[in-house]
C-alpha cells in the first residue's frame, strides 16, 4: 500500500494556486516556429545565406563590374566608362596567355605531386599504423598548419638558395638546387598544400571497410589489384576533395612566386602588381576572373562525374 501525503485543500494533480508546477508562458513567435518547420529552417539559413550573398556573390559582381571599367591615361584614376578592353587583353594578349597557361600547369603539377605523396601516406596512417602511431602521424601532418604561410615560404627560400640545405645534402649525389625558379615554386607549393590533400584522403581510407581488403586478398587479388579495383573507386570522392583545395589554392597564389619564383610570373603576381605599382584595378580585376573561371569549370566537370554527391 502506498501512502500519498497532501495538504488539506490542495489537489496534487493541478497546478497554479492549488500547489502544482505552473506552466511556462509560450510567446506567439515560439509557438509559430514550433508549428512551422519551414519557418525554423528559414530562420536558421537567413543569416548564413545573407552573409554568402553579401560577401561572396556581391564581391564577385563588384569584381566583374570593375573589370569593365578603365583607367584614365592622363590622371591615372579609374573611369567608370564600360569597356571590354581589359578582358580582351587578359584573354588574348600572348604574354598573359602564357602566364595563364603557366599558372594552370603549376596548379595541375602541384595537385598531382600532392596526390601521389598523400595516397600512400594516408593509407599507411589509416590502415597500417597502430592506433598510437596514427595519432602521432596525424599530429605530424597537422603540425605544418600551425606555422605561418610566410614562415614556410621563407624557410623553403633558404633551403633552395645557392649553397643552401638542398644543395648541401645533394652535393654527394651530384644534385644541385633549382634556385629561385618555376621548379622552386612547384616544390614549395606542393609542401605547403600537402596537408590539405592528406586529410580528406585519410578520411576516405577510414571509410573503407577492412573486410573488403581481406576479402580481396582471400580471393587471390594482389595488393596493387586490390588498390586499383577495390580501394580507388571508393576513394575517388576524397581525392577530388583534396584536389579542389590544392588546385584552387595554387591558382590564386602569388606570394610563393614572389619569394622563391625569381622571374616566374603567375596570374596572382599579375593581379598584385596591377593593384600595387601599376595602380590598374580594372585590369587586375579582369585577370582575377581567369582563375575564378577555371576553378568553376573544374567544379562543374567534377559535379558531372557525380563524385561530389558521395562526399
Amino acid at each position: 500500500m502506498s501512502l500519498q501525503l497532501s495538504r488539506p485543500g490542495v489537489d496534487p494533480g493541478r497546478g497554479g494556486a492549488s500547489g502544482g508546477v505552473p506552466r511556462a508562458k509560450v510567446s506567439p513567435l515560439s509557438g509559430f516556429l514550433y508549428r512551422s518547420p519551414r519557418a525554423r529552417l528559414a530562420g536558421l539559413l537567413t543569416a548564413p545565406a545573407g552573409w554568402l550573398v553579401l560577401v561572396y556573390i556581391a564581391a564577385l559582381a563588384t569584381l566583374l563590374i570593375t573589370a569593365l571599367w578603365s583607367v584614365d591615361t592622363f590622371t591615372g584614376k579609374v573611369s567608370q566608362v564600360w569597356t571590354l578592353d581589359n578582358i580582351k587583353q587578359a584573354l588574348f594578349d600572348p604574354v598573359y596567355q602564357g602566364i595563364a597557361l603557366r599558372t594552370l600547369w603549376i596548379a595541375v603539377l602541384v595537385t598531382v605531386i600532392d596526390a601521389v605523396v598523400a595516397i600512400p601516406l594516408a593509407f599507411f596512417i589509416a590502415k597500417v599504423a597502430s592506433a598510437r602511431w596514427q595519432k602521432l602521424l596525424l599530429a605530424a601532418v597537422l603540425m605544418p598548419l600551425w606555422a605561418s604561410y610566410l614562415v614556410k615560404a621563407y624557410a623553403w627560400r633558404n633551403v633552395l638558395a645557392e649553397g643552401g640545405l638542398l644543395e648541401w645534402l645533394g652535393a654527394p649525389l651530384g644534385v644541385s638546387s633549382p634556385g629561385y625558379s618555376e621548379t622552386a615554386v612547384i616544390l614549395t607549393l606542393s609542401y605547403i598544400w600537402l596537408p590539405y590533400m592528406i586529410l580528406p584522403i585519410h578520411a576516405g581510407f577510414e571509410k573503407v571497410p577492412g573486410n573488403l581488403l581481406e576479402a580481396s586478398g582471400d580471393l587471390g587479388a594482389k595488393p596493387w589489384t586490390t588498390v586499383r579495383l577495390v580501394v580507388m573507386p571508393l576513394l575517388v570522392p576524397s581525392i577530388i576533395a583534396g584536389t579542389i583545395f590544392t588546385f584552387s589554392l595554387t591558382l590564386g597564389d602569388y606570394i610563393t612566386a614572389q619569394i622563391v619564383g625569381g622571374k616566374t610570373q603567375m596570374l596572382g603576381t599579375v593581379v598584385y602588381s596591377n593593384v600595387g605599382a601599376a595602380n590598374n584595378l580594372p585590369f587586375a580585376s579582369a585577370v582575377s576572373l581567369i582563375p575564378i573561371a577555371i576553378i568553376m569549370i573544374y567544379l562543374l566537370v567534377v559535379r558531372r562525374t557525380g563524385a561530389l554527391d558521395e562526399l
